[in-house]
């Protein structure tokens, strides 16, 4: 059994203190929310819903400038394209203006000597402008066969000395500023 006659001195007999509250962890800094849950839960959810809304803006404003982006970039790369197709294209009109000239010479002319210089002039403005554009021809003949910049059309025997070098190129190979644009087609001696 229990005993009901628990001691309670003058103190606390005559005060009109508050009774004690008995869930003392309320006021602990971080546990607003034991106190009073229904209005913290409804704040806190408004916080998060904000904070999503501007999250979901900035991405949205992030992917369409993005999208933005890519399309200015190919439209600047389709220019950029035609540009240099366009000054490629201008550098050989004078080319092809005394190619012309040469045609007519060739008609009216029965001196073959002449012909063949002004013949050589073209082609010599021709490889001119091409090595202005960046165009330089590869040197093949009498180096050693390699893959990654000759396609070989046939192999022929030429001796010992010159096995796996290239011995007579049929067609040659192109560089545009240092990269590799046309393989040389090449006989290779075995």
């Amino acid at each position: 059994m229990q005993d009901n006659n628990i001691p309670i001195s003058k103190e606390q007999v005559n005060t009109n203190e508050e009774p004690m509250n008995i869930n003392a962890d309320a006021d602990v800094p971080g546990n607003t929310h034991l106190s009073n849950p229904d209005a913290d839960v409804e704040i806190e959810t408004d916080k998060l819903e904000a904070e999503i809304q501007e999250q979901k803006d900035k991405y949205l404003r992030l992917f369409a400038e993005f999208d933005n982006y890519k399309r200015r970039t190919a439209r600047e790369r389709i220019d950029l394209m035609q540009t240099a197709a366009k000054d490629m294209a201008v550098a050989l009109l004078d080319v092809a203006d005394d190619m012309d000239r040469a045609e007519k010479q060739i008609a009216q002319s029965a001196d073959i000597q002449q012909v063949k210089e002004g013949v050589q002039l073209v082609f010599n403005k021709l490889r001119s402008v091409l090595q202005q554009k960046g165009i330089v021809a590869m040197q093949s003949m009498d180096t050693d066969f390699d893959v990654e910049k000759h396609e070989a059309v046939t192999e022929i025997a030429a001796g010992e000395e010159r096995a796996g070098k290239v011995v007579d190129e049929l067609q040659k190979g192109y560089y545009m500023n240092e990269k590799l644009i046309r393989f040389a087609k090449v006989v290779v001696g075995k």
